[in-house]
């Protein structure tokens, strides 16, 4: 049984978050590839951008940080240099300042230190499943994908279990800022700049700054000294000390991308096993497996559609002019899917190996911090679950994210049979 098809007529607008409501439109990225892989997209809301939509050429440019930068934004809209410096986080900075934050709390997100939460992370799977599964029937993105990576961020940033639910709803608004279902305040249909000077332009950013200044201040009383967002107030190798501000939008960061892009892998991998029914006899048979099939997961899920870049100088490609100060967006969603390095790229491959998927930004100064929780999450949930289960099946139409940043399935109904 076919897993997803896409229903694009081939001719989607990339700047329009309605375009990927059912998905993104791999009907119009595929035509791309094949047709105009440096593509020049117009843009009603703002200043046009080259869309990339290639594996080859986006693990290029990814890797060219002297060209295509990251100081200028990663996401499609304009700022002011004003508005840029209130808002960036370590994502939007190039080096030497990117390594500088970097460095700080890499060592919080290694694959050693991360491999010791495995007993944590499979005794609120089995927390979570023992809740979900018995209804029979229920919201897998909402009962299942959402509640492991909300209770392990409390884990890594130190918050109380009540404090989660809010922390997430938050995280939602911020990054999945354009859709209706998640935010009052929706990117593209505001028309007040009050929030502007806040992370993702959005009021939610102001709400989680104060929250954090409490946390921490808090923390400050009790002489806890554990965890990142300890690490990220430490000074540089130069002395150097984060700023409020970067302080600020680097716990925005931590608790958006952390929460949502292990989440949307979860609810898509969930997906493919309703469809593709051979994906759980394998998990249930094959212990090699486990090697592969978390990347293959978030390769199929891709959360981060694409990723902006800024040329700092005038670039040729493919017999065209990328102009100093032109918006490059490398659509990962596009490379995922791109059959030059993916055989059958629509199907789920659990022993895909190699598997270069584009969804960590490998190859790159931005390469994602926390890949290694992220695969750890995604194998210790689907240990669990096909431990647990017979048969899993949709109950009914999921339903995308209004986004053209951020894939996921933001609602997955299932019925599940116990094993």
């Amino acid at each position: 049984m076919t897993v997803w098809v896409p229903t694009d007529d081939g001719h989607a607008d990339l700047s329009s978050h309605d375009a990927f409501v059912d998905g993104p439109p791999h009907n119009t990225f595929a035509r791309l590839r094949r047709e105009d892989p440096l593509h020049w997209c117009d843009w009603d809301g703002g200043k046009g951008f080259w869309a990339v939509t290639r594996h080859a050429d986006i693990t290029a440019m990814n890797g060219n940080a002297a060209v295509f930068s990251s100081a200028q934004g990663i996401r499609m809209e304009d700022q002011s240099y004003e508005e840029y410096l209130a808002r960036r986080t370590f994502q939007e900075t190039d080096a030497p300042e990117h390594m500088k934050t970097r460095i700080k709390v890499a060592k919080a997100f290694s694959k050693t230190v991360i491999a010791q939460f495995e007993n944590d992370i499979r005794e609120l799977c089995d927390e979570i499943l023992d809740k979900a599964l018995p209804l029979g029937t229920f919201d897998a993105t909402k009962e299942i994908a959402r509640q492991l990576p909300m209770r392990m961020l409390g884990r890594i940033i130190g918050t109380p279990d009540e404090d989660l639910p809010w922390l997430v709803e938050k995280g939602d608004a911020l990054i999945a800022n354009t859709d209706p279902d998640f935010t009052d305040h929706v990117l593209d249909k505001m028309d007040t700049d009050e929030f502007r000077m806040m992370p993702f332009n959005s009021p939610a950013g102001a709400e989680l700054y104060e929250y954090a200044k409490e946390l921490m201040a808090k923390k400050a009383a009790a002489g806890d000294t554990e965890g990142v967002l300890h690490l990220i107030l430490q000074p540089g190798r130069d002395g150097e000390l984060i700023s409020e501000t970067e302080f600020r939008n680097f716990f925005c960061l931590l608790v958006a991308a952390g929460n949502d892009t292990t989440r949307y892998s979860i609810a898509a991998g969930i997906q493919a096993m309703c469809h593709q029914r051979e994906l759980l006899g394998q998990m249930q048979t094959d212990e090699a497996v486990w090697e592969t099939a978390p990347d293959e997961i978030i390769r199929w899920a891709t959360p981060a559609l694409y990723f902006r870049r800024t040329a700092t100088r005038d670039f040729e490609m493919h017999s065209k002019t990328i102009r100093e100060g032109d918006k490059v967006l490398l659509w990962f969603a596009s490379g995922n899917r791109d059959d030059s390095m993916f055989e059958d790229p629509f199907r789920v491959d659990l022993y895909r190996n190699p598997n270069r998927h584009m969804s960590f930004g490998q190859g790159g100064p931005h390469v994602c911090l926390g890949m290694w929780l992220a695969r750890l999450e995604v194998r210790v949930l689907f240990q669990e679950l096909a431990r647990r289960i017979k048969a899993i099946e949709p109950a009914g139409p999921h339903k995308f994210l209004r986004s053209n940043f951020v894939g996921g399935i933001k609602s997955l109904p299932v019925s599940v049979e116990m094993a």
